[in-house]
């Protein structure tokens, strides 16, 4: 598939308005993942971050709206969305197009303090394929959970932290795939409201961490016990990651 053309994009703010990303109008389109992925990130200005599967940018330029000062690393494996990346970043972003299986070896040398990913969710030996090539990428797991896990190991620096954003679903996947040397492993369950079950979770963990595993009590995202009127429902702590561009403190 050849890039975008201009017509074909939508410029959207995020983070209140701190940050504008251009996005394409039909397709995978970033939203709440990505920046409450960034939100977790405990990072400090002059640290490297790695993003594995970054699409257009969005979880790694929400951390850098938050702290500036960070060298910043993408990899993306489509085209159309590594450009839309670069363009967005600009020399803040260095993007690397390419397959997280198979990165350069610029990239494989290379050791960063932390490194984020929001990997596909739906095995596609259970589920139904996308006919739309970037919702696939984005949401059909063709590279395997595992493989994920083990490039972000790979990549941290001694004590540096992995993060993932999955389906609840999937975390015992996720737990399975971290190597031996990930550990001092947190657990934030996500529910979309008070009394229903979390349908995602962040996982947090630390190259060579020995802290005994931790899962945290549920994060509630939405105010109220069912949807009941137009407008914005989320809880103030949510609303403050999604609009000011707070961190997600666990």
């Amino acid at each position: 598939m050849s890039g975008y053309r201009d017509s074909e994009l939508t410029h959207d703010a995020f983070l209140g308005g701190q940050l504008h990303l251009l996005q394409p109008r039909q397709g995978y389109r970033a939203g709440v993942d990505a920046v409450l992925l960034a939100a977790c990130v405990q990072a400090e200005a002059g640290q490297s971050v790695l993003e594995l599967g970054c699409g257009v940018g969005a979880a790694i330029l929400c951390l850098n709206a938050r702290i500036p000062g960070l060298t910043l690393t993408g990899v993306e494996v489509l085209p159309q969305n590594a450009a839309l990346a670069r363009r967005n970043g600009g020399a803040a972003l260095e993007v690397v197009t390419a397959d997280l299986a198979d990165m350069p070896l610029h990239v494989r040398q290379r050791q960063f303090d932390h490194v984020l990913a929001n990997p596909p969710y739906f095995d596609r030996a259970a589920s139904v394929s996308s006919n739309d090539p970037t919702r696939e990428a984005a949401h059909g797991e063709h590279t395997p959970l595992h493989k994920w896990v083990k490039t972000a190991g790979k990549r941290l620096a001694p004590k540096g932290r992995a993060y993932f954003i999955h389906r609840a679903e999937r975390l015992p996947d996720l737990i399975r795939a971290l190597p031996p040397d990930l550990g001092s492993v947190e657990v934030l369950p996500l529910a979309p409201r008070e009394g229903r079950r979390a349908e995602l979770i962040i996982l947090r963990a630390r190259k060579n961490g020995r802290a005994a595993f931790r899962l945290l009590n549920t994060f509630v995202m939405h105010q109220g016990a069912a949807h009941g009127e137009d407008g914005d429902t989320y809880v103030p702590a949510l609303r403050a990651v999604l609009r000011d561009g707070a961190a997600l403190e666990f």
